[in-house]
């Protein structure tokens, strides 16, 4: 793991695809330390056995064709729940050896989108967020799990100078996640104009100032991926989120507008929608809603109910998509925004 403060930005990073010899050099000391990544395990492709040492069905007896044609005449059984969970291998999405940027990546949507990566072989995971304890306790635990490096960078995104730093250090990156940002809930009278500035100063301008730095370079040398997690509520305008609801539909707009033409020069940029996801921000805006609608936040599980099947989204089911959006498997998904919310949105009536 590799930390990067913010301010002190001397040294210079080599080797940051982490591959070959073992993780990546460090010079200077400016930026703190880094540990050689354990090696990655190497991946076993099943081979298949063919009579005489000759590909095709040449030399099978009849009976062991028929009985291969009966095997892929069966259906196939797609896991789910825990069966799924425990299932770590299948589309290879042509990630392998990437370095990738997240921003908000110490928990929730942006923790899980960089454990997505990993496991899919990322070489150079690039997390950033406020706080460091947590962004540490992320780095150690992705490191360990899939052995590939992890450079942290506490900073206030808000702060020009910090950003500014931020993207001329991970400027080469093959694939940034704007994540950053959690605009307050609440009306238009319950959400300040401070409030609402801060939070659209986050969200708003710092995706726009991201991608406005790393789509240039990324159109200069002709291959890159932005994705920008977004929201499902630009899609539903809400009374009770006007603030998060505006800010969400400019994002999509904005997305759409880069990402029609991107592609032109290599480049793709694409929007995910979550609707409500398991995490501690979700709480916190049922809580508000709780307190609005029942008249006590502590019923705030109740509204669960009103979620497609009873629940909301986890933060695993979102990563996993923004990893597959950022992959060769989507090579042309560009302009567009993919909504993950269980259907809320499709459940929109006119009456």
């Amino acid at each position: 793991m590799i930390v990067g403060d913010g301010r002190s930005w001397t040294a210079e990073f080599r080797g940051y695809h982490g591959l070959g010899n073992g993780g990546a050099a460090l010079e200077g000391g400016a930026l703190g330390q880094i540990r050689p990544a354990p090696r990655r395990p190497a991946r076993l492709r099943r081979a298949s056995w063919v009579p005489g040492g000759r590909r095709g069905s040449a030399g099978r007896e009849r009976g062991e064709i028929d009985e291969i044609d009966e095997r892929r005449r069966r259906p196939r059984v797609i896991p789910h729940g825990a069966a799924a969970e425990q299932r770590e291998d299948g589309m290879d999405l042509g990630l392998e050896g990437k370095s990738v940027l997240v921003t908000g990546g110490s928990k929730g949507i942006g923790r899980a989108t960089a454990e997505a990566f990993a496991r899919e072989g990322a070489g150079l995971i690039h997390l950033t967020a406020r706080t460091a304890p947590q962004l540490d306790e992320t780095a150690r635990a992705i490191e360990s799990a899939h052995g590939c490096t992890v450079q942290t960078w506490p900073l206030d995104l808000t702060d020009a100078a910090a950003r500014d730093a931020l993207i001329a250090r991970t400027i080469d990156v093959d694939v940034l996640v704007n994540n950053a940002g959690a605009i307050p809930a609440g009306s238009m009278y319950a959400v300040d104009e401070a409030a609402w500035r801060r939070g659209w100063d986050l969200k708003v301008f710092g995706y726009v100032a991201m991608s406005r730095a790393f789509y240039r370079h990324m159109c200069e040398r002709g291959h890159g991926v932005i994705v920008n997690d977004i929201g499902n509520a630009g899609e539903n305008p809400d009374f009770d989120y006007v603030a998060g609801a505006c800010g969400n539909a400019s994002l999509m707009a904005f997305t759409r507008a880069l990402g029609g033409r991107s592609l032109d020069h290599g480049v793709r940029v694409v929007g995910v929608n979550p609707g409500p996801v398991d995490t501690g921000r979700m709480e916190t805006m049922l809580r508000k809603r709780a307190d609005t609608d029942l008249g006590d936040e502590h019923r705030w599980r109740e509204l669960l109910a009103r979620f497609p099947g009873g629940r909301a989204a986890t933060a695993r089911e979102v990563g996993d998509l923004i990893a597959f959006c950022a992959s060769e498997r989507a090579a042309y998904l560009s302009g567009c925004i993919v909504t993950i919310d269980g259907g809320i949105t499709a459940r929109a009536s006119v009456v």
